[in-house]
């Protein structure tokens, strides 16, 4: 079959989860709920944050985006999937795969950029708590968040640029349930050395260096509790760093499994359920988390009713 540049005449087939009919309204089912749930608690989470003065410092600050790029994150590839799942469509048009594979590199990077930031963030706070107001101001914190976006905006601007000089057979099909980039080049019919050149060092970039960042910024805070003597300070450090590390943990653990799945074994249900696990059950985890393991955000969504019901009676 003869390759050619797409320019949206022949669309991509997306395998999906499953093939099996009887399957699909239980997979639909369940990834509504999944999705439902995942932007009501991330909305919370914002509203919370926003709404409580109390919550009003860097780390909330960074939280709050990390909930925003949640929905994001999962509302790139969520809705493409119930709607295919609804329909019994399959296809994807190349314009479509591009732009998905665009907001998911973004929103993905924005996920692993926050994460490395709120360490550091409990880095500066630990560490080097006179100096924190000074360091973490509102100023700084949302430069850092800006920057963050536009770098982003940039590196996946440019891989987009590179997909856009593959070639790919008619009906090409991707055996996913989304346009992820790896298994995109791989479907491609044309050499993509460029392109994976250009992945290696993204993932340097966006993965690598921020996974050494905050094992360097855990083993330094890790340090400095062990000094402390305050036994309630050093209670609500541990709390709220433990928050973190079980959503970096989950966060880096299942993104792991995807290249591992996709590197030792060729199975394409393994990756799809390593990618499942990142994109559809993390962002729903992580507010489930924060809510249970840090004791200001309780007490913060334990105030918004009320506060609700106050701008409900001033209207």
């Amino acid at each position: 079959m003869t390759a050619q540049n797409h320019t949206g005449e022949s669309p991509f087939l997306l395998l999906g989860l499953s093939d099996d009919p009887q399957l699909q309204p239980i997979l639909f089912g369940l990834f509504l709920s999944l999705y439902l749930i995942t932007i009501l608690g991330n909305l919370l989470i914002i509203l919370a944050v926003t709404s409580d003065p109390y919550l009003h410092t860097p780390m909330y600050f960074f939280l709050s985006n990390l909930s925003f790029v949640d929905i994001c994150f999962t509302s790139t590839t969520v809705p493409k999937m119930l709607v295919d799942i609804q329909t019994q469509r399959k296809d994807i048009s190349y314009p479509e795969c591009l732009t998905q594979v665009y907001f998911f590199m973004i929103f993905g990077g924005m996920d692993n950029f926050l994460l490395t930031v709120m360490v550091y963030d409990r880095f500066v706070a630990i560490c080097h708590p006179l100096n924190y107001p000074l360091i973490m101001n509102p100023h700084f914190c949302g430069l850092l968040v800006l920057m963050c976006w536009l770098l982003l905006f940039c590196i996946s601007l440019i891989h987009v640029v590179l997909m856009r000089k593959l070639t790919f057979s008619p009906r090409t099909t991707i055996p996913h349930f989304f346009s992820e980039l790896v298994q995109v080049l791989q479907v491609a019919s044309s050499d993509t050395l460029i392109n994976d050149i250009w992945m290696y060092l993204d993932f340097v970039l966006f993965s690598v260096l921020p996974a050494l960042g905050i094992f360097f910024s855990y083993h330094q805070i890790l340090s400095s509790l062990l000094k402390m003597s305050n036994t309630a300070t050093m209670h609500k450090a541990f709390s709220t760093c433990g928050s973190h590390l079980c959503v970096v943990s989950l966060f880096y653990g299942t993104g792991l499994g995807v290249y591992l799945s996709s590197a030792v074994s060729s199975s394409a249900h393994r990756s799809k359920v390593a990618s499942m696990m990142y994109t559809v059950v993390t962002p729903m985890l992580n507010p489930i988390i924060y809510s249970l393991r840090n004791q200001d955000v309780k007490w913060a969504l334990g105030r918004l009713p009320g506060r609700v019901v106050s701008c409900l009676d001033g209207l």
